[in-house]
């Protein structure tokens, strides 16, 4: 039976200023297949740890120049590695302190081999943990805006985020299921920067804006004029927004491109061949509208190989503080300006909130609070008040962009009484650029005032 301290490619590094001690251990940890790097005193052990690359720090602590004490002061930039501490003068005091200090355990001389094997072996263990899931943090953060869209701890994000990277992998057709702000055309994004067809094009197609009479021209292409979505997406994924919004006859012809993999350009005779992962997304349920004869249930069953339902914002309520603090941070660092303090009272609206817009909802009322704050003002009761009064939530960004701008634009003319200079100054842009803003958003200064 093997030993399970015989464990290779863990690595130590051992600071003691006793010749024999360090010969001792290092015949110890190299018997139990440790790499062992030895150090007389805590000189040089920054580089030592950049060369080596450690599971763990073995130091005495009484040492003529040093104390492996210092090592826990943060001096050396050791807090992401364990130290584990020996000494022949230990006491209660000394090993209060050192676990205070941030040691991971602390050993008096003579010690049991076995046991200092074991506390090396856990402590190096955890480090590799620590590591592993650090790597796979940073991984996340980057991934396609599922880290800005699927931030949270509730127990139904982590469910969503384990099956977007369990499905990035499969070829297979997706629908992604979510109210209006739930984000998703992220987690479509993300479906696809995951998969092996990430070098491929992304292409979404919002099909509420699809007439039927043009539908084959804008999806299959017409010869001679245009190539078409699914010609466009070739090699990569084409997300179909709104799917359920689609006519019947629509469906029909989308069905027949899906379950042939081919397509028929207007005004060609032969069908095109097409590599394309269809992943889909609604509003509503689509099996509400089957009951009702608004969509085929073959279609339904061609597009739901696998299925993401995103949850809603009030059902994840827990999560608010968390993703307000995030955006707001987000849109203090892209407008240069400070995150406003937000009260306990402030947070308590936001969590009673019902959030109809649901994420992009929150987020817009962070950009809106970091914005008023910029100018002196606000509170997110006010920044609430200014997303209900909005009305309907704009469908595109560039709409939404414009919406924000021509009421804030208008605000600010209003308070300082079409005086321009203080207007630009108060929006923190150029008078030039409110200039250009005022022509493009058909703003009338006269009717304002």
């Amino acid at each position: 039976m093997s030993n399970p301290n015989q464990q290779s490619g863990l690595r130590v590094i051992i600071i003691d200023d006793d010749k024999e001690m360090r010969s001792s251990l290092t015949h110890l940890l190299g018997a139990a297949n440790w790499e062992v790097v030895a150090l007389s005193e805590t000189t040089g052990v920054e580089q030592a740890v950049v060369d080596f690359m450690p599971d763990v720090i073995l130091s005495d602590v009484r040492m003529p120049k040093t104390s492996g004490l210092d090592l826990l002061s943060g001096k050396f930039g050791l807090a992401h590695i364990p130290v584990v501490l020996i000494s022949a003068h230990g006491d209660i005091p000394t090993a209060v302190q050192a676990m205070r200090d941030g040691a991971y355990s602390f050993l008096e001389k003579p010690f049991e081999p076995q046991r200092l094997l074991t506390i090396l072996r856990n402590a190096a263990d955890k480090h590799r943990l620590s590591k592993d899931a650090e790597r796979l943090r940073k991984q996340l953060a980057t991934l396609s805006g599922l880290d800005r869209v699927l931030l949270g701890k509730s127990e139904m994000l982590q469910a969503v985020r384990e099956s977007v990277l369990d499905f990035s992998s499969a070829n297979a057709a997706a629908l992604i299921l979510g109210e209006t702000g739930t984000g998703k055309e992220l987690v479509a994004r993300a479906l696809h920067n995951l998969s092996e067809r990430a070098n491929g094009p992304f292409i979404a197609v919002n099909c509420a804006t699809i007439e039927a009479d043009g539908f084959e021209q804008r999806i299959f292409g017409e010869v001679g004029k245009s190539q078409g979505v699914f010609r466009q997406a070739e090699g990569g994924t084409l997300f179909l927004d709104e799917i359920g919004t689609c006519s019947v006859d629509v469906q029909a012809k989308l069905l027949r491109a899906i379950e042939h993999r081919e397509i028929l350009p207007v005004g060609s005779d032969a069908p095109v061949i097409v590599d394309v992962r269809i992943v889909s997304a609604s509003n509503e349920p689509l099996d509400q509208a089957m009951e009702e004869g608004r969509f085929r249930n073959d279609l339904y069953f061609r597009l739901n190989t696998v299925m993401i339902n995103l949850p809603t914002l009030r059902s994840r309520r827990d999560d608010i503080p968390l993703l307000f603090a995030h955006f707001s941070q987000h849109y203090a660092e892209l407008y240069e300006t400070e995150v406003p303090d937000v009260s306990a009272e402030d947070m308590a609206v936001l969590i009673a909130h019902d959030w109809p817009g649901n994420v992009r909802e929150l987020r817009n009322v962070s950009e809106r609070l970091i914005l008023s704050s910029r100018r002196g003002g606000g509170s997110v009761t006010s920044a609430l008040q200014a997303q209900n009064d909005m009305g309907d939530v704009p469908e595109t960004l560039r709409e939404a962009v414009a919406a924000f701008e021509r009421t804030l634009i208008a605000k600010a003319i209003q308070t300082h009484k079409g005086k321009m200079d203080a207007v630009a100054e108060s929006l923190g842009i150029g008078r030039r650029t409110l200039n250009e803003k005022i022509v493009k958003l058909n703003l009338n200064k006269s009717d304002l005032l």
